[in-house]
């Protein structure tokens, strides 16, 4: 980040974290306690601080703008009641040349007020840009499950602009304005009392209108934006979900959905028209009146000599001057109320707890081995219900180093859940996680997801090249040197991705946002070299190879192999080639650790391990087709690896073979055969 002001969405700023941010939509949206205008908008003053000199400057040069156009009334009284009433042409000139003087000026100071202010006001909405994406990028993956994209687009984009549009004219202009109207007043005083207390009257009208327009009008101000965050939101699912809408022929749902959406939004658009019509035609009509009504008492003070020709035109003249400062209350005031709810909605973001917090004085790790520990680890979502138990409850287990561990479990038993925890994507709620003897929470963020690298089930990309998505994760090279290539040209071999060197720019060549403009196994293998690139002391893998099919998963089990050589692995398992790749396998049930151990002694030892594999070859089965069903069936009559153990007992016999293991149950005139490896379940006829 450039700008190092004290930012106050700082994350390591605890004063800022004492709220949760809201609800997702603006339905469910619960609104902050309510503080003055002058009390929200103050919270931009450190992102102003820079600026100020600036903005200071140019407000007294929008000030030195209005009183020149205020002297010149008093110019046109000298006139009329001196040179033209004694027809001194030469002093006439000088007076003519004065009042165009005194516009030039007016024009001139006008003109330095926007040069001086336009620059300082879009280094600030820069600096307040910077900082909420900043904050963005710092608050848990928590913050960013609970909120729209859409409503965080509008807070980055819309409001920003609409803070720095205030501080570079609104602003400027409401002070101008308002210290144009008390200096007006003061000179209707100066040419007669009663002038100035009829304007006063007159005005006093604005005054109660404004106030009842700005409880009315704030609460509009505050929907429509939540509003144009959920329109937002609506278009952004549309647009990445238009796969999905043109396969079931849904673009009409769509659309409807769409405009029900604009058409509320519309209709509060409307009220707040209606609303800024009525505030529009007060703020019209009331300067009229009143100087309808100073001018009858100017006329009558004539008549009586109370007030002399000069000072009645003077005050027309003056009247003329303060017309467009009173009328221009109405969208100053509707322009404050906007700001005001955009710096709300800003603040909002700053405000959200900062649950994933840096530690304060971290610790590092001097020679990292890769040995990974959960300790009685406890986890909850935050949404969780108080009577749902944890979903990670009491999680004891360690991988040693260099040893590939995988996980399996039954839908819903907190797998992926379990990979997210280690990288501090979300804090444990109890327990702890450990890393080379010191729990994840000591080290620095930075530090932590250098030494364990993720691989998700859902592969994500960004749109920029194949080289950038890949080397993501090693800021460390430069992306075009030589040691960016080997680790580059490394990394795709391991997730046999070489067909990256045949695409049109090569691995230069932009994917698209997310990556869609590749196949969904292509997005996963890419997804996959960006970890193996990372080259992490632990790798955790959410079952990376699910989009392969089988000939490539073969392929890059065996170049994985040789990668997970010494590096510590934690893999979730959906498929029998996973849990090939693993030492041990820990079966994870009711949020905890059923059983442990290598593939060959579970499935002796763990009846619900043996429901887990059957289950998971039968979709290998369904996946893989009738041919290489019969392949497997074929390949169960043989016992694969150097090794076979044969228990029998009553009328049931188990064989169980590593490598490619095999478990055959017999009972009664059943016999059932499951395969890991070339999977296959088998139930036949046994006669005695």
């Amino acid at each position: 980040m450039n700008h190092t002001a004290a930012s106050p969405g700082s994350a390591n700023d605890p004063a800022n974290d004492p709220a949760n941010g809201p609800a997702h939509n603006a339905a469910e949206r619960t609104p902050a306690a309510p503080v003055s205008t002058v009390r929200a908008l103050a919270r931009l003053l450190p992102f102003a601080r820079p600026a100020l000199p600036r903005l200071i400057t140019g407000l007294f040069l929008g000030l030195g703008a209005a009183v020149a156009s205020l002297i010149i009334p008093l110019v046109l009284e000298w006139a009329v009641d001196g040179p033209i009433a004694s027809g001194d042409r030469a002093r006439i000139f000088w007076a003519t040349l004065g009042v165009l003087l005194l516009g030039v000026l007016e024009a001139l100071l006008v003109f330095l007020r926007r040069r001086m202010v336009l620059a300082p006001s879009a280094a600030i909405e820069y600096a307040v840009r910077q900082s909420f994406f900043e904050r963005l990028q710092r608050l848990p993956v928590a913050f960013h499950d609970r909120w729209q994209s859409g409503q965080l687009l509008s807070r980055m984009m819309q409001d920003i602009s609409s803070i720095r549009r205030w501080l570079a004219f609104g602003l400027i202009l409401l002070v101008v304005n308002l210290l144009t109207i008390v200096i007006g007043m003061a000179l209707l005083f100066r040419w007669h009392w009663a002038l100035g207390v009829a304007f006063i009257v007159c005005s006093l009208p604005i005054w109660i209108v404004g106030y009842r327009f700005e409880q009315r009008y704030g609460v509009l101000s505050r929907r429509s934006q939540d509003q144009t965050g959920d329109l937002a939101t609506a278009v952004e699912e549309s647009v990445h979900g238009i796969r999905v809408l043109k396969a079931f022929g849904r673009g009409g749902h769509a659309l409807s959905q769409f405009t029900r959406s604009a058409e509320t939004l519309r209709e509060t658009e409307m009220r707040k028209a209606r609303e800024v019509g009525g505030l529009w035609f007060w703020y019209e009509l009331v300067p009229i009146l009143a100087m309808g009504a100073c001018f009858i008492t100017g006329v009558w003070l004539a008549a009586h000599d109370l007030l002399s020709t000069g000072e009645l035109v003077a005050f027309f003249a003056m009247a003329a001057a303060l017309r467009w400062p009173m009328g221009s209350l109405g969208f100053l005031v509707s322009f404050l109320i906007d700001t005001r709810t955009a710096t709300d909605r800003v603040f909002e973001v700053f405000d959200a707890e900062q649950t994933v917090r840096e530690p304060q004085h971290p610790q590092t790790i001097e020679h990292g081995s890769g040995a990974l520990e959960f300790r009685g680890v406890r986890f909850r979502y935050p949404d969780a219900r108080p009577d749902e138990t944890d979903l990670i409850d009491g999680l004891d287990l360690a991988l040693r180093p260099g040893e590939t561990l995988a996980i399996v479990g039954a839908t819903g038993s907190g797998k992926t859940t379990l990979t997210t925890l280690p990288t501090r994507l979300f804090d444990v709620t109890g327990g702890a996680i450990v890393l080379d003897g010191v729990d994840v929470r000591a080290l620095a963020l930075g530090d932590l997801r250098r030494r364990i690298g993720v691989a998700f089930e859902e592969p994500i990309l960004f749109s920029a090249s194949v080289r950038e998505n890949v080397l993501l994760g090693r800021e460390d090279l430069d992306p075009n040197g030589p040691d960016a290539d080997r680790v580059l040209r490394d990394s795709l071999a391991v997730a046999q991705a070489g067909f990256v060197f045949d695409l049109p720019q090569g691995v230069d060549t932009e994917v698209g946002e997310e990556g869609f403009s590749l196949s969904g196994g292509q997005r996963q293998r890419l997804a996959l070299a960006r970890v193996v690139a990372a080259a992490p002391d632990v790798l955790v893998l959410d079952d990376p190879l699910s989009a392969l099919d089988v000939d490539t998963e073969a392929l890059v089990e065996a170049a994985l192999r040789r990668v997970l050589v010494g590096t510590t692995a934690l893999v979730v398992a959906h498929r029998p080639s996973t849990v090939a790749l693993a030492d041990r396998v820990a079966v994870l049930r009711d949020g905890r650790i059923d059983a442990i151990g290598t593939h060959s002694e579970l499935l002796r030892a763990s009846a619900h391990y043996r429901h887990l594999i059957a289950g998971i070859e039968r979709d290998a089965l369904a996946d893989a087709g009738d041919g290489d069903a019969a392949d497997g069936i074929a390949a169960e009559t043989t016992a694969g690896g150097s090794a076979a153990e044969t228990t029998a007992g009553g009328s049931a016999a188990e064989t169980t073979a590593g490598g490619s293991a095999a478990e055959t149950t017999a009972g009664g005139s059943a016999a059932e055969t499951t395969a890991v490896g070339p999977a296959a379940e088998k139930s036949e006829e046994v006669r005695p």
